[in-house]
């Protein structure tokens, strides 16, 4: 029951040595650590350098757990990047964390490859049991929480807090209903209005999923959206999205000419194989003549394959469908590829433009993204807009629109067409 590459036990005897270590903790008081420790970039070290290299990665990390494991210690390979090390004679959360620290330090040093060195990092989770845990099953629980809840934070080690078992229950609640939200039509569309700054009208609206909970309430995204891409519900909840949002704007005015509707493509989809055909049938289902299909895609989707991500954006841009950079300059811009990027407009973050009257290095990137865009033909969104002063300044470095609390918050379906049917152009600058 050994792993075939490192020679540790496999998860199915951690598994079992774990049932029987906290049975023993129990009888005899004997408390009893556990750490589940994380390879992180392990897939992206496959991609770019092999399989090879990422056995090499592994052979190093189960290396530099034998050296801390003691005597009476249990190590174990648990998963494609993961191990567990269960630690006997542990008076505390301290005694843990010590030797996770002393994981950490150990793989300072980069791991040399044939012709060069990656740094291997990794994510500590930590539990004790009974400290955290009732039983085997529980304290393995709260070990990959506190593992998640440190990749969160991007800290190095994770340890429970208080009430722990309540969170994760909590938790697995959450994410239990949120897999029926679809089935179950709890899931909204609310729009965000832009608006042009050149004729003061609305030119479309960004598409935002939110999640009405019929126990919670309105849930928000930042608490469901990583659950989930946790439990493999981005795909089914984007391809909704689609669909809803074109669906929604073929009831939209037609006062205002030719308007677009944005929806959001996390990077997983767009690297899914049926991406392109996935959109495609959604925008040919809804046909529309007055409204246009606009995909947000941020920095990160065209990093892992850019040649790939390339060709698929590329190919939907012939079929009429436009893309739209989100978040821009927070990501892995590269001029390299910025002449090639199949897009037709840029979204400044919105930290750039909320640092506008207190930062001047904000003032600086805004005003060459906006440059830098129209030089290549690209139109200019800036997002996060709250007030008259960052519109006026704006306005004087010629961003094409803009999108934010200071015209509207994000609104029901039906709310939004309302508001586009009694809306007044705005003349000059906005009262």
């Amino acid at each position: 029951m050994n792993d075939t590459l490192t020679g540790l036990y496999d998860r199915p005897k951690f598994i079992d040595t774990l049932s029987e270590l906290v049975r023993y903790a129990g009888e005899y008081s004997a408390p009893v650590g556990l750490l589940v420790i994380d390879v992180q970039r392990f897939h992206k070290i496959n991609k770019n350098f092999g399989h090879s290299a990422g056995d090499v990665v592994l052979l190093a990390v189960a290396d530099v757990l034998k050296n801390v494991c003691r005597e009476d210690d249990f190590l174990a390979r648990i998963g494609d990047d993961q191990f567990a090390l269960l630690l006997s004679r542990v008076a505390n959360v301290g005694h843990a964390q010590l030797a996770a620290s002393k994981i950490q330090r150990l793989l300072e040093p980069p791991v040399r490859l044939e012709h060069r060195e990656i740094q291997c990092a990794v994510v500590v989770g930590i539990s004790l049991f009974p400290s955290y845990a009732s039983d085997a099953d529980t304290l393995l629980q709260t070990a990959e929480f506190a593992l998640e809840q440190a990749k969160l934070k991007k800290e190095p080690v994770g340890v429970p807090v208080n009430k722990i078992e309540e969170e994760i229950s909590e938790e697995w609640d959450i994410e239990v209903s949120l897999d029926q939200a679809i089935a179950r039509s709890e899931l909204r569309v609310f729009f965000q209005p832009k608006i042009s700054l050149a004729t003061g009208n609305p030119v479309g609206a960004e598409a935002l999923v939110r999640w009405d909970s019929p126990t919670r309430g309105l849930v928000s995204p930042q608490v469901f959206l990583p659950m989930a891409e946790t439990i493999g519900f981005m795909k089914p909840m984007t391809i909704w999205m689609l669909n809803s949002a074109l669906r929604l704007s073929t009831d939209w005015t037609r006062k205002w000419g030719r308007l677009s509707v944005a929806v959001n493509i996390p990077p997983s989809i767009l690297d899914q194989p049926d991406f392109t055909d996935l959109v495609l049938n959604a925008d040919k289902l809804w046909e529309r003549d007055n409204v246009d299909l606009c995909l947000e895609v941020v920095e990160e989707s065209l990093v892992s394959d850019i040649e790939v991500a390339f060709k698929k954006l590329s190919l939907l841009r012939d079929h009429g469908i436009r893309i739209s950079i989100d978040d821009f300059g927070t990501g892995y811009s590269s001029l390299s590829y910025f002449r090639d990027l199949p897009t037709d407009e840029l979204k400044i973050d919105q930290s750039f433009i909320k640092g506008l009257k207190t930062d001047m290095s904000n003032i600086h990137i805004v005003s060459l993204i906006i440059e830098m865009a129209h030089r290549f033909g690209l139109q200019v969104i800036a997002e996060g807009v709250e007030d008259r002063e960052i519109v006026s300044y704006l306005k004087k470095k010629k961003c094409d629109q803009v999108q934010g609390f200071y015209f509207a918050k994000p609104m029901p379906a039906e709310e939004f067409s309302d508001w586009l049917n009694a809306f007044k152009p705005i003349t000059d600058e906005p009262e």
